[in-house]
């Protein structure tokens, strides 16, 4: 299940996560030293050409078979500022090789999003199929296993939290109002973080997306490929763009699709996705009432609407009822995930949605718990094609240790409260939840990142692709991340769910592709799909 946010999954969060950029300006291009060139540009030398991490940018992937693919690890400093003193990770890589040997241009790399997903798995469930086969015909498609994530070694773990501060059965409210509510809920956050340090204790502070998008870049050369192709889907931009800042010159192109946008701070992130899914569900509901079918729960959109509503306020009071005993409990948060989840591929998750509200409705919420099942073993915070992937043990520790690492958090309680009602006026409850799934970051070992603007003088031009419709990565933020880039570029996908290439779109499919193989730009009469 999602918490709402860009990249986190219920249990622990949604897709949010926060990402950032880093402080680190760029860096010369290939292995040599810095340039007169980039001297004068103020431009900082290749880290590739410090002697301490000659060891890990030298290194040559083994591949083995794995299934269809082949499979190799690469080892990365755990600390690029201390890589001499031993500690590493190593990281689970995956490729399908499906490029002809006379038109190979070299590596796509792509991460599928999270924070959390193993990529390794996400290549290995076909997913690779969701590139068209002119760009399988040109390039072998490339995955990993980000730090701390699915097949890393270490990996993060959290250990399991006691019960939130002694609230027992006590109802948990999606919005806390009240003094004692919002004790549980503070309760709560601290035993989930707490549980973390227990588990992984001073791994939580390695496994941010800035270190991340270096280990990208010792990939690349481990891949042999002088500059970097890349397409990310939904956090995936955010380490995209993290790459982007640090290597601009490693860059060959960059495909951000479900942009994050890193000028924002954690309660404007938290309120950008909460108006996202708001949005989504009000379009959900204005697209069934138009078909008003056997199984929507309503013939207009408001009583589509009125009735989501009142089924919130149900199982807030109390679990909405079911007949199978050993189903799901469906709690208000729980018919929340469901809703937003949901909310990620319209095409797939709207008509069971409405079969299971129906039912819900005449008393028997089975169908919703069945999709709570469901949804938990679903990778809804990955871009579409990533659904159906193999779960790894982790994901959701990944995603809160990325998540709360990359975006600093007051340490007091106030500011949140205070986001609570910024984000009750402006989204409702998809806002408010999203500011509590905030808190568990309050306690959390802080990052060095600050929201800001894009920093990457000396990319070439990057390809943002935004759809209008997008519940998680809000259009709004691909409109923003496409102008912080020198040149950048800006694909609008008109239509409903979590990001646009691979789902089918021929006008999107088309534009992306050509500009992966040819690097064409995207001209304003073709900015629209």
């Amino acid at each position: 299940m999602t918490r709402a946010n860009p990249f986190r999954r219920h249990p622990l969060a949604p897709a949010l996560a926060a990402l950032a950029a880093l402080t680190l300006v760029g860096c010369t291009a290939g292995h040599g030293t810095e340039s007169d060139e980039d001297k004068a540009a103020g431009v900082r030398a290749d880290p590739a050409a410090r002697p301490e991490l000659k060891r890990f940018y030298s290194q040559k992937l083994t591949w083995r078979p794995c299934g269809d693919l082949r499979c190799a690890r690469l080892t990365v400093p755990r600390d690029y500022a201390h890589p001499e003193n031993g500690e590493t990770f190593v990281l689970p890589v995956a490729k399908a090789a499906t490029a002809e040997p006379a038109e190979r241009i070299g590596s796509l790399v792509y991460n599928p999003g999270g924070p959390g997903v193993s990529g390794v798995s996400d290549l290995a469930s076909d997913s690779g199929e969701v590139f068209s086969a002119e760009v399988r015909a040109r390039f072998d498609i490339v995955s990993f296993d980000p730090r701390g994530v699915g097949g890393s070694r270490p990996a993060v773990k959290c250990a399991e939290p006691d019960d939130g501060g002694g609230q027992g059965d006590a109802p948990d409210p999606v919005t806390p109002k009240t003094r004692d509510e919002r004790d549980r809920a503070l309760a709560a956050a601290h035993a989930e973080a707490a549980g973390c340090v227990k588990g992984s204790g001073a791994l939580l502070r390695q496994v941010g997306t800035e270190d991340a998008a270096r280990d990208m870049d010792v990939l690349r050369a481990a891949l042999d490929d002088r500059k970097l192709t890349y397409l990310g889907w939904s956090y995936g931009t955010s380490l995209g763009t993290s790459y982007a800042e640090q290597f601009p010159r490693r860059v060959r192109a960059l495909v951000l699709d479900g942009a994050v946008d890193p000028s924002l701070d954690w309660s404007e992130r938290a309120i950008s996705q909460g108006k996202g899914f708001r949005r989504a569900v009000e379009e959900y509901a204005e697209a069934c009432a138009e078909i008003v079918g056997e199984g929507c729960p309503g013939a207009t959109p408001e009583e589509i609407s009125g009735l989501i509503e009142e089924l919130y306020e149900e199982a807030g009071r109390e679990p909405l009822p079911v007949t199978d005993e050993t189903a799901y409990e469906v709690d208000a948060r729980t018919l929340l995930d469901v809703v937003t989840a949901a909310m990620y591929t319209p095409e797939d998750d709207w008509e069971p949605l409405s079969e299971a509200l129906t039912e819900a409705a005449d008393g028997d919420a089975t169908g919703l718990a069945g999709l709570a099942e469901g949804d938990e073993s679903s990778q809804a915070t990955a871009r579409p094609g990533a659904r159906g992937a193999d779960s790894t043990d982790n994901e959701d520790e990944a995603l809160l240790a990325v998540s709360c690492l990359d975006i600093p958090h007051p340490r007091g309680a106030r500011p949140y409260w205070d986001a609570l009602a910024a984000a009750g006026k402006t989204a409702g409850l998809y806002g408010t939840s999203s500011v509590v799934d905030e808190l568990v970051c309050k306690d959390w070992p802080a990052g060095a990142e600050r929201p800001h603007r894009v920093r990457a003088e000396g990319v070439p031009p990057v390809l943002v692709v935004g759809t209008t419709g997008d519940p998680a990565t809000p259009y709004e933020e691909a409109e923003s991340l496409a102008a912080q880039f020198p040149g950048g570029m800006l694909l609008t996908y008109e239509g409903v769910g979590h990001t646009a290439y691979g789902r089918g779109d021929a006008c999107v499919t088309d534009a992306v592709d050509d500009y992966l193989i040819d690097l064409k730009r995207i001209r304003p009469d073709d900015a629209t799909c």
